[in-house]
């Protein structure tokens, strides 16, 4: 018997190749999955008494050839009779697992192929295929189909004895590698590692007299009762480990586990581990794997399981989750979505579990679970509203608390004249020890926030508390970082404000995408001389420039610093007593006098316009403002000239540079060489 396969375009099959899978290499587990199907058509006829012959030993087998370029999938299942062949082979998208589930819905919930399409995924790598199938039905006659790829088909009776189906792939000759013994274990240990029919690849192998020779035991390369399908109830710890270890060879233990086991209101099961992740989302994601009925199919589970889910690792398996005709993408649907919903609330509570049954151990693992638990915090609300009760902070001193134990911590001493409450906080405990400790002077305390996540956190947290504000330590001087009264007044006058700004200002360097300020404050003769802040606002935005799409500008924005002064410590009393004040005042005397010509001349013509002045009136007033232009240079070039002469200046300068990270190469190598010069 000859014709064309019931298609309706001649270009099916390059249809196929290019588009319908999302991968060549998924062809194996599409025909490995169909004698799956077979043998597992078979258990049922024989649970329901409809078969009565040999049902032992059924499995699927897997031949190569490597001479012949061929690749042979086997099974001993329920055969198909000539009809069937013309029914589910030659009319394309008619599946023979619809019919099948349909008559036996009530028993056949282990069958997938539930588009009629897999079989033809052979022709991604073969240039011509054969079937040869005897069904298990009394006096039923074997069946040969043959094509080359094109609509065109060969049906005839052949002399095949035993019951199933072979499938014989003549591999094109750009996919010979999967005639390879090596390449093809390969993806059946990718796609078919958890069939539940054993799958065999020849005979298990062993050295007798210094070569490999096979034994009498067939290699059977699946495990076909995997972990998640059995009862918690008997399983121990180390059978979780032993998967996990199986699954991830190189990974570390795992920090603890979920089981997942639901009928209701749909069919899931599973085993989720969480992983250890201190750093670096991005390397964790994808290792979940996906699983209907035992078979493998995609480890892209984002459309299952919320984002931030994607970081744990382990199996999902569910025969509810739709898949297309391909079984490599996910539709989303309303199962999809209460799946989703389980699983978020199934996680949420186990941690809640760990937390309330032994926080010490929760306290130990925080740092590894962070990370995790702030993703799905910032990006699921209901996770927040969940985990807000056991997520933790840590102070500098690594003490956890909750978030209301902390507010309950702090709010005595950390609450400003305005009511509002100020959490302090360090992201490298070494850098901004400095900062720590004179935060902690005033008796505040510090939390530590060094997660990769912590910066869009304290975003969150602001506005999920009630009036409250996060302020890094070296964000101000710890006497605006908490504002309790007014501002103490600086004593200085404007003139010595001005000179010791103006002189520390010239000492300043200039680094790449670095920009400083200095300013004068009264901050008390026992704090430090001067401070290096940086813009707690400028700071943030730059960091969400990281996590934010239209916030990139930032980022290309400098660091903003600004040099603080302490106007009551004693060494800073020492620079400004040492600079020439009659000298100074005479020069800040002429300054003042040509600010008054000049705002008099101003005040005389501020009822006229720009375009009514006379050319007298346009030369004095140029006139006042270069001649102030002049002199305030001239002062300024002055201070910037008691600056060089100065050792003081440069070294407060240094010193504040130091303590932030940023003297480096020369400036530091003259910082060492000056700093000696001061111990001779």
């Amino acid at each position: 018997m000859k014709g064309n396969i019931g298609i309706t375009t001649e270009n099916i099959f390059p249809v196929i190749k290019k588009f319908l899978y999302s991968d060549h290499e998924i062809f194996l587990r599409e025909l490995v999955s169909n004698g799956v199907d077979a043998v597992q058509k078979l258990n049922t006829l024989v649970s329901k008494g409809e078969f009565k012959g040999d049902a032992s030993q059924l499995s699927v087998k897997i031949t190569m050839d490597e001479k012949a370029h061929t690749l042979t999938i086997s099974d001993n299942g329920i055969g198909m009779t000539a009809e069937e062949v013309d029914k589910y082979i030659n009319q394309i998208a008619f599946s023979g697992a619809t019919d099948f589930l349909e008559k036996y819905k009530d028993d056949a919930a282990a069958i997938i192929g539930h588009f009629g399409l897999g079989f033809y995924s052979a022709f991604m790598v073969a240039k011509e295929v054969e079937i040869f199938s005897l069904s298990y039905q009394e006096g039923a006659e074997a069946v040969h189909w043959s094509c080359d790829g094109s609509p065109a088909y060969e049906m005839k009776a052949c002399d095949k004895k035993e019951r199933g189906t072979d499938i014989v792939l003549h591999l094109d000759d750009d996919c010979q590698e999967f005639s390879q013994k090596n390449r093809v274990l390969e993806l059946l240990r990718k796609y078919c590692r958890f069939l539940p029919v054993p799958v065999q690849v020849g005979m298990k192998t062993e050295w007798k007299d210094g070569k490999e020779v096979e034994t009498d035991e067939p290699n059977i390369i699946n495990d076909t009762t995997p972990l998640w399908t059995k009862q918690p109830s008997t399983l121990q710890d180390e059978d979780y480990k032993k998967f996990y270890r199986d699954l991830y060879p190189m990974s570390d233990e795992p920090l603890f586990w979920i089981h997942l086991n639901v009928d209701y209101p749909f069919h899931l099961t599973g085993v989720l581990y969480f992983p250890r992740i201190k750093s670096n989302i991005e390397i964790h994601r994808n290792r979940i794997g996906l699983y209907c009925n035992q078979v493998y199919v995609t480890d892209q589970v984002e459309n299952i399981v919320p984002e931030f889910l994607t970081l744990l690792h382990g199996v999902i398996d569910s025969p509810d989750i739709p898949l297309n005709v391909s079984r490599s993408y996910l539709q989303s649907d309303q199962n999809v979505k209460k799946i989703a919903s389980y699983i978020e609330k199934k996680v949420a509570d186990r941690l809640s579990a760990i937390f309330k049954e032994n926080r010490s151990d929760f306290e130990q693992k925080w740092n590894d679970l962070k990370l995790f638990i702030h993703y799905g915090m910032l990006s699921q609300e209901k996770f927040y509203d969940r985990a807000s009760k056991f997520a933790l902070l840590q102070d500098v001193d690594g003490k956890s608390y909750t978030y209301d134990e902390y507010r309950d911590l702090i709010k005595g001493e950390q609450t400003d004249k305005d009511g509002t409450l100020v959490y302090l906080y360090a992201t490298n405990r070494d850098e901004q020890y400095t900062y720590i400790e004179a935060a902690r002077n005033k008796g505040y305390n510090v939390l530590l926030m060094d997660g990769q996540l912590d910066t869009p956190l304290v975003g969150m947290l602001e506005q999920k508390f009630e009036k409250a504000r996060f302020s890094r330590v070296d964000g101000d001087t710890i006497e605006r970082l908490i504002v309790k009264t007014d501002g103490q007044e600086v004593s200085l006058s404007a003139d010595e404000t001005h000179r010791l700004t103006e002189a520390f200002k010239s000492k300043l360097p200039q680094l790449d995408k670095k920009e400083f300020t200095v300013n004068v404050e009264a901050m008390g003769e026992t704090a430090s001389p001067v401070v290096l802040t940086q813009s707690e606002y400028m700071r943030r935005m730059k960091d969400m420039s990281q996590y934010q799409q239209g916030m990139a500008f930032y980022g290309e924005m400098p660091d903003m610093y600004q040099l603080v002064l302490n106007a009551d410590h004693p060494t800073v009393k020492n620079v400004l007593s040492a600079m020439p004040a009659d000298e100074l005042a005479q020069i800040e005397g002429e300054v003042r006098g040509l600010k008054a010509r000049k705002a008099a001349i101003e005040d005389t013509l501020k009822n006229k316009k720009e375009a009514d002045l006379t050319d007298d009136e346009k030369r004095q007033k140029t006139e006042a403002a270069e001649a102030l232009t002049a002199q305030e240079k001239k002062l300024n070039e002055r201070l910037a000239a008691i600056a060089e002469e100065s050792t003081a200046i440069p070294q407060l300068i240094d010193l504040a540079l130091l303590q932030n990270g940023l003297l480096k190469g020369e400036a530091l190598a003259r910082f060492i060489q000056r700093s000696v010069a001061f111990v001779k």
